[in-house]
């Protein structure tokens, strides 16, 4: 249903690849708070989607974080989440 990618750097260069639309989705967890900041104003400013990974959890809290864009977020956060 989804594939790994090689990382380049950041999460919020991962994120930034989403919000540009080089990635249809990233998620991750454990990541630094500054490396999610980033991202996440990166992705939502260009009308992407970010949540928890865990439902009722803060992005900025657990370091887990699910995004994509638009056309896929839905099934992409099903696909991740049930894994």
């Amino acid at each position: 249903a989804c594939a790994g990618v090689r990382r380049w750097g950041s999460a919020a260069l991962d994120m930034a690849y989403v919000a540009a639309g080089r990635y249809d989705g990233f998620w991750e967890r454990r990541l630094n708070a500054w490396d999610l900041a980033a991202g996440l104003i990166i992705v939502q400013e260009a009308g992407g989607f970010a949540e928890p990974l865990t439902d009722g959890a803060g992005i900025l809290d657990s370091g887990d974080v699910i995004c994509a864009n638009e056309a896929i977020f839905v099934k992409f956060s099903r696909v991740i989440r049930g894994a």
